[in-house]
């Protein structure tokens, strides 16, 4: 009997340390699983604003896309490349102090105005300052920014107009510096 009591006291012990133990293991799962949890929904919150900061960027750039898409027969590129070859002769620091002419498309104080002019009509918040001038990627910007505003979709409208202004294509003294756009094309 006395042997039977001492089995049954160590079976109750090892019951009561297993469950000890097993409760003590639950615990500590239930803990690893809440840390797992709270770092899974910071994982989830940091996710959550990568993926809005994406998404203004796409709506930044889609609304850029907006105020540069025209159509044209022709290599836009090619063109802007010879008409700051024109220019500047492709010179960032270009500048031309009786016409306040500045950058590679030494463009004036008139053409910053008139950009801003055309984005504010357009109810775009971008803008240009005098010194965006300097900068080659702003200046071609403004270029593109005028392009689509006005249409000039022909290597003849581009050239005569950013020679002359808006109206420069029924200008004859634009004539001359069409032709020098359209040599520095036929060398390239």
């Amino acid at each position: 009997m006395k042997y039977m009591i001492t089995l049954y006291v160590i079976t109750v012990g090892m019951f009561t340390y297993c469950t000890i133990n097993l409760e003590e293991q639950v615990k500590g799962l239930e803990s690893e699983k809440a840390s797992y949890e709270h770092a899974l929904n910071f994982q989830k919150e940091q996710c959550y604003f990568t993926v809005q900061d994406l998404q203004l960027k796409i709506d930044s750039l889609e609304k850029k896309i907006e105020l540069f898409d025209f159509k044209v027969d022709f290599n836009f590129l090619d063109v802007l490349d010879a008409i700051i070859e024109v220019e500047s002769n492709g010179n960032d620091s270009a500048y031309r102090a009786d016409e306040d002419a500045v950058g590679c498309l030494q463009i004036r104080q008139t053409m910053v105005d008139d950009v801003n002019r055309i984005l504010n009509k357009k109810n775009k918040t971008i803008r240009y300052s005098y010194e965006d001038r300097w900068n080659r990627e702003k200046s071609i910007e403004m270029f593109t920014i005028a392009c689509n505003y006005y249409n000039w979709n022909t290597v003849e409208k581009m050239s005569r107009n950013w020679n002359g202004g808006p109206r420069g294509i029924n200008k004859p003294a634009t004539l001359p510096y069409l032709e020098k756009v359209e040599e520095v094309l036929a060398c390239n």
